[in-house]
């Protein structure tokens, strides 16, 4: 399998896969609109761009590489680096470079350029969803129909069918009369239920306080109120320095993090039975992707994770 293939696999998963040496693939979510001019409804979908200027490995790829082909990390790495090459020189000779189902890479006013392939679809929210053209609805034609029919099929009533026999008056007056009747009745009774579960309610009440009353007692010394002040960790763009088979090695990671001034915490076992330890959690992806580029000093396997907490 081509490395482009497990870049396709990780954008299903990640907003950011970097390709180590030569530039990062960033995911990010479009809601869905209908263009006015033609008339398509477009799903949700993931919109693919470029950033040159993550180089670093994370080792989110080649690890995924590593697992996927079962050869060691290194090996992996080297695959990669193989990879960037055959890159690199087909910009020399062609000044492009196309990465399948992704996108197209070229240089425009000596910039490097990025444009995506919007075939594929890389928001798993939106899985059998496609493109499809609708058709504008004018009321106005309906409304024009209608009033045709109208004109064409006029609903008469003949005088003999709007006779009817004497008898059946009164019977319609004997019924409203008896359902008016049975109205008031029924008026009379709900209100004397009503009344009489009042006063039971206010019976049991004054019960209720009067044992409150003898349960009463005071404490002369209470003990002082403690207030904790717990820092919430909000975001779904995550910041991993590293996982840990043991929970207490995660703790003591946490921990050291901490007193480094990192707004440090567990995230909770990934699918891996591994405890996730990560720096801080961000709200907006452009934070998580700035403090990153700095752990990555001191860390190279920091990598960035989206997640709903």
């Amino acid at each position: 399998m081509k490395i482009a293939n497990y870049i396709q696999d990780l954008l299903y998963r990640y907003e950011c896969v970097i390709l180590p040496g030569f530039g990062a693939f960033l995911s990010q979510k479009e809601p869905a609109y209908i263009d006015k001019e033609t008339q398509i409804f477009h799903p949700p979908k993931k919109l693919v761009s470029f950033n040159s200027q993550l180089k670093k490995n994370d080792g989110l790829l080649a690890n995924y590489i590593a697992a996927a082909q079962k050869v060691s990390y290194t090996t992996a790495v080297n695959m990669i680096a193989d990879f960037v090459e055959k890159l690199e020189v087909s910009f020399k000779e062609d000044g492009k470079v196309e990465l399948e189902n992704i996108g197209r890479l070229f240089y425009a006013e000596e910039k490097l350029q990025f444009e995506p392939f919007g075939h594929v679809n890389y928001l798993t929210d939106s899985f059998g969803l496609d493109s499809f053209k609708t058709s504008a609805i004018s009321r106005e034609t309906y409304k024009k129909q209608v009033e045709e029919l109208e004109e064409k099929a006029p609903i008469l009533f003949t005088p003999e069918r709007r006779k009817s026999p004497v008898y059946l008056k009164y019977a319609a007056i004997g019924l409203i009369a008896l359902g008016i009747s049975g109205f008031a009745g029924l008026n009379i009774y709900s209100s004397q239920v009503s009344k009489h579960n009042i006063a039971e309610q206010q019976e049991a009440q004054e019960q209720l306080q009067a044992q409150i009353q003898q349960a009463t007692f005071i404490i002369d010394n209470p003990l002082p109120a403690v207030t904790f002040n717990v820092a919430k960790q909000t975001g779904n763009y995550h910041i991993v320095a590293g996982a840990f088979r043991v929970e207490e090695n995660a703790k003591t990671k946490v921990a050291e993090l901490r007193k480094e001034g990192f707004k440090a915490h567990l995230l909770g076992e990934n699918r891996y039975g591994l405890h996730q330890v990560v720096y801080a959690s961000h709200e907006k992806r452009r934070d998580a992707i700035n403090m990153l580029r700095e752990v990555k000093s001191s860390n190279e396997a920091a990598w960035l994770l989206v997640q709903e907490l």
